[in-house]
């Protein structure tokens, strides 16, 4: 009999299972999902395959809630009572921010709204770089009040939604009973004109937006990943990021970002071991790493891709890159003598090939990064009803048969 040949690399499945509720046992949920899709599905579970589950699911299964009288009983008693306070650097969304910033504006006397321009960090774009150099306006210096802001460049609608951020956001904050002024600028110390007490809410830069307020003579500065980091009258909370990675659950009510989900992935990675005998990788993931190169946003609103993982997925890959061995190494080969070639350097490469040349154009980000950012796309932000994705052969390469 011929001998099986093995013609499909790396494959993502997106798995079924219930709507999960708070309180479910998720381990044992994700567990039976995966192998009764394995035995529906007729496929088989491989050492080195990942299950990986989206942090929604985790953070309600944790039942990590809060709400926004919460948020703004940790403003008054981190900023004070009837403080104007500083508010920079939001990212502009409905489903992120505003629910936020409502519990935000509740716990102060008047918010100084500060938006970077031309886009917020993610992407989300204000007003177009090309109508910034029309205006003569220097986004890195010039500081914009909202006067001169409409006065320039109007009503910007987001192409995405249709919501003009800059008045949602103002109303807002007015119809949650603080008083509300807004102003453009990128350098943080600009917001210390209007208020010594700064809320900053960047994702990726928030340390350095920090050091800068701090040095530059801010009274308090304190990131989102600092609202919310231990509980408030019982709600849910996020030691380590606080309110980044929050997500709107109701009107009034947010969803966090998963804590202590290690224990979870160890525990699916056992359950599947004792079933299968087969020794998987387990990873929890939120958004993806990626850029959208239409609307310019980039994905990643989470403080970072994976918040727990098993220690198989540590580290980064370490690849050759086949057409440069194919068209400089092995130029004068072909057919089978190439494939052999090939597959013999990929066999001795080095563990490390940083800075090697035939390592050039692969991707050296984290496995987790890497692998979060596919299963995000594999599962979609909505009704496919697939939170867990098996991705298959990831660590698999040309040699393996």
């Amino acid at each position: 009999m011929k001998e099986k040949k093995r013609c499909v690399g790396t494959v993502s499945r997106g798995i079924r299972c219930p709507i999960i509720r708070e309180g479910d046992d998720l381990a044992k949920i994700v567990s039976t999902s995966v192998l009764e899709a394995a035995r529906e599905e007729n496929f088989e579970i491989n050492d080195r395959d990942v299950i990986s589950v989206t942090e929604s699911v985790v953070a309600r299964s944790q039942g990590n809630y809060a709400d926004i009288a919460d948020i703004s009983a940790d403003v008054r008693a981190k900023f004070g009572k009837d403080e104007t306070i500083g508010v920079i650097f939001p990212i502009l969304s409905r489903n992120r921010f505003a629910i936020c910033l409502k519990g935000i504006a509740g716990g102060a006397k008047k918010i100084i709204l500060m938006l970077s321009y031309p886009s917020d960090e993610v992407g989300n774009e204000l007003v177009s770089i090309d109508k910034l150099d029309e205006a003569g306006i220097d986004p890195y210096k010039d500081v914009l009040t909202l006067e001169k802001y409409r006065e320039l460049f109007g009503e910007n609608k987001h192409p995405f939604t249709g919501v003009d951020y800059v008045e949602y956001y103002g109303n807002l904050i007015k119809e949650c009973g603080a008083e509300a002024e807004i102003i453009f600028a990128n350098r943080p110390q600009a917001i210390l004109d209007y208020t010594k007490k700064v809320l900053f809410c960047d994702i990726h830069t928030r340390k350095r937006t920090k050091r800068l307020l701090l040095a530059a003579g801010a009274e308090v500065a304190i990131g989102l990943d600092e609202i919310l980091n231990a509980p408030v009258d019982g709600s849910g909370y996020n030691e380590k990021f606080g309110l980044l990675g929050s997500n709107k659950s109701t009107e009034t009510k947010i969803k966090l970002f998963p804590r202590d989900a290690k224990g979870l992935v160890l525990d699916i990675q056992k359950r599947i071991g004792e079933a299968t005998g087969k020794h998987v990788e387990v990873m929890v993931y939120g958004d993806g790493a990626f850029k959208d190169p239409q609307g310019k946003i980039w994905e990643l609103a989470d403080p970072v891709v994976s918040p727990a993982y098993t220690d198989g997925l540590i580290g980064t890959p370490s690849e050759l890159k086949l057409k440069y061995l194919a068209d400089n190494d092995f130029a004068d080969l072909s057919g089978e003598a190439l494939k052999e070639a090939i597959s013999k350097s990929i066999r001795e490469k080095d563990k490390d090939l940083v800075g090697k040349m035939a390592s050039q154009g692969t991707t050296p980000r984290q496995l987790t990064d890497l692998i979060g950012s596919l299963c995000d796309l594999t599962s979609g932000s909505g009704d496919k009803g697939t939170p867990v994705v098996l991705v298959q052969g990831y660590f698999d390469n040309y040699t393996n048969e």
